[in-house]
């Protein structure tokens, strides 16, 4: 069923294209119900505006808390107009129906996003009357349009036009499905940022407030949909908040899980670090002075494992390191017959024009990459309060995100030997590494170069052999972290023959002291963090 448009009610916070919406409306000879400076606004550009305070014969009160909550507005909102009850209690009060009502709400988010808001000022930001207004009208969709953003105003002015004035059905559902969407994800951030004030991790209730930034080709297989969502920016440098430069193929669910991965590993470095992360393991890391260095160290960590895989980098590419990623790609894919360069994604604080020109311009797969920019990486800008949540069938986990970092002030030495200067900066590295690798967890470590990964396996022991293997001849003088302690001390035995030299882990183990007198019969120095980091 059609419904034809004849008052409509315009109140919003984000006047983007609500001036031309208005003219548009009253050009169809629509009566334009107003308030504020929404109102001001349409009748500097010539719109004739009813004023809301005629409509209900009150004026605003309570510093304009209180405008719009009046029955003279929502009984026009809500009556069903096929039921002659309710046609019969318009007539009586002199109510006219509102057919279309135009909301957006008070910008809450952008508020306490701002430095320095106080509690009072986010307060004064909770929109009542306008979720208010959207929620009567999205109930009484069969009778009234609910339009809340401006991307809608067109669709909702050729419907118009198409149909003489009115609107139809389907697109009256759809607007009313978006905004109870909306209100429910307003109240979202309104419970989070109220639970956040008093110190609540886990709220008796939680909601998650995340608007749709893009469908996906699929996700993590072809025969499954995908979509990616945002959470409101809290100004922490991620892959969600980034920008896409000049994309070419649409990115992919395993891209974006990938390029979080591998991102998310070089924020915890100050030093010029690179990483690459295939299937959510990191098969290169590394660190050093100059970040050119420090990539093609981490590419040389795994050369196979790096083929396809997500780059992420602390430090802005700059023309010659864009040509070192673009060389070091396209060599390797011609001695495996591949054509050429293959990397599904580089993320990057920034890019400067002619590194963009110089990927984009490479034959093959560097025109197709996805080039993702973050802004500066600045470790003061993570937000603690995010939580880390997981889904399984039927619910959710919370937990705090694991922020803990290497921290030298906590490390004991309990092993005879102790790391030498150069080893500690290997051992922090292979720590950090293997904190965002898939538990269990091994990683080696040479001149600040990760040199074997095992990832994943059932027992640790296996994960170490893998490491050892994946090293080689390279393993000879390195360093071993391990993301839990040791349950037995057959891991520094593999670690000895192999001829690594330090290893740190968090300890805690029954048989710690087994494994101690292990490592001191092998001269290998041991360090205990005290902190473990299982990533499941």
């Amino acid at each position: 069923m059609d419904v034809l448009v004849k008052t409509a009610l315009l109140s919003v916070s984000d006047k983007t294209g609500i001036v031309e919406f208005g003219r548009r409306l009253a050009g169809m000879g629509v009566k334009i119900i107003s308030t504020g400076g929404t109102a001001k606004s349409l009748k500097e550009a010539g719109v004739d505006v009813v004023s809301v305070e005629s409509v209900t014969g009150f004026g605003e009160m309570m510093d304009g808390r209180v405008k719009t909550l009046h029955p003279k507005i929502h009984a026009a909102l809500l009556a069903l107009r096929d039921k002659s009850e309710h046609v019969a209690a318009m007539r009586e009060h002199n109510i006219e129906p509102i057919d279309l009502v135009c909301v957006n709400l008070y910008p809450f988010e952008n508020t306490t996003a701002k430095a320095g808001c106080t509690l009072e000022e986010a307060i004064e930001n909770i929109d009542i009357g306008g979720p208010s207004m959207i929620r009567s009208a999205a109930k009484n969709y069969k009778y009234v349009t609910v339009v809340t953003e401006p991307g809608q105003y067109e669709k909702v002015i050729a419907e118009m036009q198409q149909k003489g004035g009115s609107v139809g059905e389907q697109i009256r559902a759809d607007f009313a499905r978006v905004a109870f969407g909306l209100t429910a994800s307003y109240d979202a951030a309104i419970a989070k940022y109220l639970n956040k004030g008093a110190s609540v991790d886990f709220p008796e209730t939680i909601t998650i407030a995340a608007r749709k930034a893009e469908n996906l080709r699929y996700g993590e297989n072809p025969h499954q949909g995908a979509a990616f969502y945002k959470l409101a920016e809290g100004g922490e440098p991620s892959v969600s908040s980034a920008g896409m430069l000049e994309g070419i193929k649409q990115i992919s669910f395993n891209n974006l899980l990938d390029a979080n991965a591998a991102f998310e590993l070089v924020k915890e470095f100050s030093e010029a670090a690179a990483v690459i992360v295939k299937h959510n393991n990191p098969c290169g890391c590394a660190v050093d002075e100059d970040i050119k260095i420090a990539y093609q160290k981490a590419y040389e960590g795994d050369v196979v494992s790096a083929f396809g895989g997500v780059i992420a980098l602390n430090r802005r590419v700059d023309s010659e390191l864009a040509q070192t990623i673009m060389e070091s790609y396209s060599r390797f894919g011609k001695v495996r017959g591949a054509g050429g360069f293959f990397a599904e994604v580089i993320v990057a604080p920034e890019f400067e024009k002619n590194a963009i020109e110089i990927i984009r311009t490479l034959k093959g797969w560097g025109s197709r990459v996805s080039l993702l920019e973050t802004g500066p990486v600045e470790r003061t800008k993570i937000d603690v309060s995010e939580p880390d949540i997981r889904f399984i069938v039927g619910g959710l986990l919370l937990q705090k995100r694991d922020l803990v970092g290497w921290e030298p002030e906590n490390l004991t030495y309990p092993t005879k030997a102790k790391p030498a200067e150069k080893q500690l900066e290997d051992l922090k590295i292979a720590w950090l590494a293997a904190k965002h690798t898939k538990s269990n967890a091994i990683v080696l470590v040479k001149n600040k170069k990760v040199i074997g990964v095992g990832a994943g396996q059932m027992n640790r022991i296996e994960s170490g052999i893998i490491a050892v293997q994946k090293a080689g001849e390279e393993a000879k003088g390195s360093v071993m972290a391990s993301d839990g302690f040791f349950p037995f001390a057959d891991n520094v035995d593999n670690a000895a023959r192999a001829g690594v030299r330090a290893i740190v882990q968090p300890g805690g183990s029954q048989k710690d002291d087994e494994v101690i007198a292990v490592a001191d019969k092998c001269g290998i120095a041991i360090v205990f963090t005290g902190k473990r980091h299982f990533k499941h």
